[in-house]
């Protein structure tokens, strides 16, 4: 029959507690053999025992006559190097009774003052206990700013402020983009209910009111399918398991204007490539064709019938790039901060005959930056825009700088050099 494990109180289970114990320990451990060494070498060096035997004698008395007459009783004597010996045996006889006490009352004082000290040495981490406490999943404003020296405990609270901080921009990203797409998806849900009630409700309704329906419902329903692939595309490159290989990016470029030619000429457009060669990195080649995908398909809808999409791919001054130029109408320049915020169409929404997500150019922008690029937009109102991909240029490519100004479809050199 098993006995039932003994209950140890709370704070025997505190690392407060563990350093007291350990820090006595060693302290009681150190002066014990610092003691017991000092016992040792006064043993070791001089002779000491107890009286062991005595001797009787007689005292007596020489007259004037020489001689000797006895004076009182018998005396027990003993020798002079046993006298010695008995005073050094009962020294270290009281050295080790000091000692013993001295180790004990060590012990006890030690076990306090650990106490005390190990308290004050971990009050940072009561502090990063209890502000990591009152920090909620719905609030993560609170930070711990440990003051005091820049030691191990402050780091460790630097360190996690600073995750506090990107939890904190993840978070409410994530919640804008709840948000937002939440607002984005009760639109088309609510005409796909108002038009089936409308159909459903009336039995009387022609087969082209019910046509009508359809279509809108159709329209409706196209618009949801393309904001949640643009979510996926956000969250699949957003994962930690990225699909990177070598990329050739004039192969991206190429790809992925075949794949308009055909909306291009519907509407009378001329879809042009200037690509460069040798223009190899490693990347997400399904993601990159998407990101020039995406500028592609806002020229092909934007581009006025009857003109010129460039496509183009080079190198320049320790960067890669991707452009994509068109003449269609052109950004304002107050518009061109937030054309790449999620969800934002601008002011010019009757250029186009379908509504968009609003996410394409923040995909964009998204990819762009996974690879450690940047995006920028040369554009001018009723001239055109060019949506440059600036990509690192090898391992160390572009670190540390900006890439360069301008339109490098406006350049005469060749593309594929440097």
């Amino acid at each position: 029959m098993r006995r039932p494990a003994v209950r140890l109180p709370a704070f025997a289970h505190t690392v407060r507690f563990r350093l007291t114990v350990m820090y006595s320990t060693l302290l009681f451990l150190l002066t014990a053999v610092v003691l017991g060494g000092v016992y040792a070498a006064v043993a070791y060096t001089t002779d000491a025992r107890p009286i062991e035997k005595t001797f009787r004698a007689q005292k007596y008395v020489e007259l004037p006559d020489g001689t000797q007459q006895p004076l009182g009783s018998e005396l027990e004597v003993v020798k002079a190097q046993q006298v010695a010996d008995a005073v050094n045996y009962e020294t270290q006889q009281t050295m080790k009774h000091y000692s013993l006490a001295m180790l004990g009352g060590l012990f006890v004082a030690s076990l306090g003052i650990g106490w005390v000290l190990s308290g004050r040495a971990l009050r940072p981490v009561s502090a990063i206990t209890r502000t990591a406490a009152e920090i909620q999943a719905t609030d993560l404003s609170r930070r711990i700013r440990l003051a005091g020296p820049p030691d191990e405990l402050r780091s460790l609270a630097d360190t996690i402020d600073s995750m506090l901080d990107r939890l904190e921009g993840a978070f409410d990203a994530q919640r804008q983009l709840i948000d937002d797409a939440s607002h984005e998806l009760r639109s088309p849900l609510a005409i796909i209910r108002a038009n089936l009630d409308t159909v459903l409700a009336s039995p009387d309704a022609t087969p082209a009111e019910r046509e009508r329906a359809a279509q809108i419902i159709d329209r409706a329903t196209t618009r949801m399918t393309r904001l949640v692939e643009d979510l996926l595309a956000t969250a699949r490159r957003s994962a930690p398991a990225l699909d990177d290989a070598d990329v050739d990016l004039a192969a991206v470029a190429r790809e992925a204007a075949e794949e308009f030619d055909s909306l291009a000429a519907a509407r009378d457009l001329t879809v042009e490539r200037r690509l460069g060669t040798g223009l190899r990195m490693i990347g997400d080649h399904d993601a990159l064709r998407r990101a020039v995908g995406n500028l592609l398909s806002n020229a092909v809808r934007l581009a006025p019938e009857g003109s010129r999409i460039t496509v183009g791919a080079g190198r320049r001054g320790g960067w890669l790039w991707l452009a994509v130029k068109d003449a269609g109408p052109g950004i304002r320049p107050d518009d061109q901060e937030r054309v790449f915020d999620r969800f934002w169409r601008g002011t010019d929404r009757h250029r186009s005959r379908e509504r968009r997500t609003g996410l394409g150019l923040a995909i964009v922008r998204h990819i762009t930056e996974s690879h450690g690029g940047q995006v920028r937009l040369i554009s001018a109102e009723h001239v055109g825009s060019t949506f440059v991909l600036w990509l690192p240029d090898g391992p160390t490519g572009g670190a540390g700088a900006t890439p360069p100004d301008g339109d490098p479809l406006e350049a005469p050199v060749m593309l594929g050099e440097a």
